[in-house]
């Protein structure tokens, strides 16, 4: 990410990044939420993809702040949704190892004969 201190003349050019970045922000803001448990209160829509609006330019030097706290926000929801797929999967193993019973196979029965 290119940072400019100055910018190129304009005030349209940090609204325009300042919009850019409140887009991507609203994007880990609903993976975040994904993650609590708030999907369920609510309908998120899926996010599409964030690339940058073309022609921005350099990112403002005073905007540099926000844009790393997003990229650490994103690398942390990443992570966790890393690990909430591991265990997604591993509680998939576990319930296809439990035996339902329908598919007609006899199946061993122990019977407690002491009691």
């Amino acid at each position: 990410m290119t940072v400019a201190a100055q910018p190129p003349g304009t005030g349209e050019w940090r609204t325009a990044w300042a919009a850019a970045l409140d887009s991507l922000e609203m994007d880990v803001a609903a993976t975040e939420a994904m993650l609590s448990g708030d999907h369920r209160a609510r309908e998120i829509a899926p996010a599409d993809p964030w690339s940058p609006p073309e022609g921005l330019g350099p990112l403002p030097l005073d905007l540099r702040p926000r844009a790393d706290a997003i990229l650490a926000r994103q690398l942390a929801a990443a992570q966790a949704l890393a690990l909430a797929m591991v265990g997604n999967r591993r509680q998939a193993a576990m319930v296809a190892r439990v035996e339902s019973g329908s598919d007609g196979a006899a199946r061993p029965v122990y019977i407690n004969c002491a009691a």
